[in-house]
């Protein structure tokens, strides 16, 4: 790593992604770097993705830069000083400002690490061309909606599935490489959590995502109801939403224990990986479940777990770790609601 990666790894990562910081501080030291090296950049080609006061095709132009410069296809480094001008938060302009220093501590890790992060960031930056190019033109007045649920699946994993087997090679590779363990489930569980913990963000964040012309819950699921995107925007259309909204529900449930089961079958003595998986899950399946009885089309009712409850699961998690059956029901049983995913519990 170059001088400037702890500043950057540390002060800056934790100003653009309080949450996600709090997981990385669990990590082991072997993994910590990459891990977070790879959240800031994509989180850096988010903030392109996301300036939306810019045309679409200057957003393209320059997150296509920033991923040529990421994959080490272009030598010249990317400025985006005008970019960050435009931001409302003082941490994404210096995460702008400092991308360049980023995309150099890339260029000093181990080639497998490497690897890993230019591979992830590659289906990541993939999810937000794509992303642009759906919604453009898109507003309150004008909804876009995925098609299909196999749009809304593929979408999960782009910008998150993928995020989760990143961490698996990472992990393993640095950490347990010659733990006993059926490879491919762990992996497809990785992916599942990934999952799992971007749908539950789609389910809570409709309201938001429906007036920027967002609408991640398929046309062909609304239809099923005679809705369409547009009329998510009245919270009057709750019950007829409701069915729809409790299968999506019950699939991030599913994604979930699948995460859960993944991280119970990470090492024993892999405590600090252990926790850094528990925690985003035990957050995630405590909104479901206050997300299950809500208005979701009510935008000034937005679920957020409490930051007093956030510590409390972490808390809970680290004392009770060393209990192989207790940590197990940690997390909640969710087939016993309309949560249920149908058997895909967590083994």
């Amino acid at each position: 790593m170059t001088a400037t990666a702890p500043d950057l790894l540390t002060s800056l990562l934790r100003d653009v992604s309080r949450s996600f910081y709090l997981s990385l501080r669990l990590l082991p030291r072997p993994v910590r770097s990459q891990i977070g090296l790879a959240y800031l950049l994509a989180r850096a080609t988010d903030t392109v993705a996301d300036t939306g006061i810019l045309p679409m095709e200057e957003r393209l132009t320059a997150l296509a830069d920033l991923r040529e410069r990421i994959q080490g296809n272009r030598p010249e480094p990317v400025d985006f000083t005008r970019l960050a001008e435009k931001q409302g938060s003082a941490s994404e302009r210096a995460l702008l400002i400092r991308v360049e220093e980023a995309v150099a501590c890339l260029g000093t890790l181990p080639s497998f690490d490497r690897g890993c992060i230019r591979a992830v960031l590659q289906t990541i930056t993939s999810g937000q061309d794509l992303d642009l190019r759906r919604f453009h033109g898109a507003n309150a007045n004008r909804i876009v909606a995925l098609e299909t649920a196999t749009d809304l699946d593929d979408y999960t994993f782009r910008v998150a599935g993928c995020v989760g087997e990143f961490w698996t090679r990472i992990c393993r590779f640095h950490l347990y490489p010659n733990a006993p363990m059926d490879l491919g489930r762990y992996l497809d569980d990785a992916v599942r959590f990934g999952k799992g913990l971007q749908l539950v963000n789609i389910l809570r964040d409709i309201p938001s995502d429906l007036r920027q012309g967002r609408c991640y819950v398929p046309a062909q699921d609304l239809a099923e109801a005679a809705l369409k995107p547009a009329d998510l925007l009245d919270p009057g259309h709750m019950q007829r939403f409701r069915p729809i909204y409790s299968r999506h529900l019950r699939t991030a449930a599913g994604h979930l224990s699948a995460g859960w089961r993944y991280t119970c079958e990470t090492p024993r003595k892999q405590m600090r990986v252990r926790l850094g998986c528990a925690l985003p899950l035990l957050i995630g399946a405590e909104t479901l479940r206050l997300l299950e009885s809500e208005n979701v089309l009510d935008p000034s009712r937005r679920v957020k777990v409490t930051r007093s409850r956030v510590r409390s699961l972490l808390f809970r998690a680290v004392v009770l770790h060393p209990f192989p059956g207790r940590w197990q029901r940690l997390f909640p049983d969710l087939t016993g609601s309309d949560l249920s995913p149908r058997g895909q519990g967590p083994g």
